[in-house]
């Protein structure tokens, strides 16, 4: 980790080029907040930890986004033109070892975008494509803070992964044709699993979510290599 943490007292400006900064210029804006409390940069930025009296889950890649310059949005493109940031916790097991905590959301998807959508194609590619993934220290359920671990660059080039990423998405088309999308779940799919979105298995609302061992492969993590037993894909 490059800075010692800090309590983050003085917080950068937010780039005046806006959602077209580039790739470059945000890790070199991301490498100042290595070893700062994240927590603190959300409070100045004024990113609620609540809504509507449920847990704001994204308070993390929010507080990042305003610090980049990037306002609230849900559009599917990447989020700074041809790139796109992620911000993951990780959690320290017993051993002193970091792993991801959880799996990644990647983007949402409608049967329509299955049905039509090549891989190439596909709102799952875009946003795959190329990243910057920047990962914080997750401390406990409360999260008094939380400390910015690293920030690095990922990009979709790897032939075999790419294959391996394309296949998982094939299948999830072949499932979603052949069972419709109330049968897709977790278990599907190697490093790309489809999850719905909230409690309606029925409803038109899913997304592809990163397996932690894709996530430990964009971090460059021990675990890169490795599927969790728990994530071994098996067919509905």
């Amino acid at each position: 980790m490059g800075h010692q943490p800090t309590d983050q007292q003085t917080l950068f400006a937010a780039p005046s080029s806006g959602p077209r900064l580039s790739r470059e210029d945000a890790l070199a804006l991301l490498r100042d907040l290595l070893g700062r409390d994240l927590r603190a940069l959300a409070r100045a930025y004024g990113v609620t930890f609540e809504r509507a009296g449920a847990r704001n889950k994204g308070w993390a890649g929010q507080a990042v986004e305003r610090a980049l310059g990037l306002p609230a949005d849900a559009q599917q493109a990447p989020d700074f033109g041809d790139w796109e940031l992620k911000v993951v916790p990780l959690a320290a097991r017993a051993d002193g070892t970091l792993t991801p905590r959880e799996t990644m959301s990647i983007t949402m998807f409608t049967a329509a975008d299955l049905e039509h959508q090549r891989f190439e194609d596909s709102h799952l590619f875009a946003k795959l494509r190329r990243l910057v993934v920047v990962a914080r220290l997750y401390e406990g359920p409360d999260e008094p803070r939380s400390l910015v671990y690293d920030a690095r660059t990922f990009d979709l080039t790897e032939p075999s992964l790419r294959a391996a990423i394309e296949a998982d998405y094939e299948e999830i088309r072949w499932v979603a044709r052949h069972h419709g999308l109330a049968a897709l779940t977790a278990r599907v799919g190697r490093y790309v699993q489809p999850r719905p979105k909230g409690d309606d298995r029925l409803a038109d609302g899913h997304g592809f979510y990163a397996r932690k061992a894709l996530v430990s492969r964009m971090l460059g993590l021990a675990d890169a290599g490795l599927e969790a037993e728990d994530e071994a894909p098996r067919r509905p």
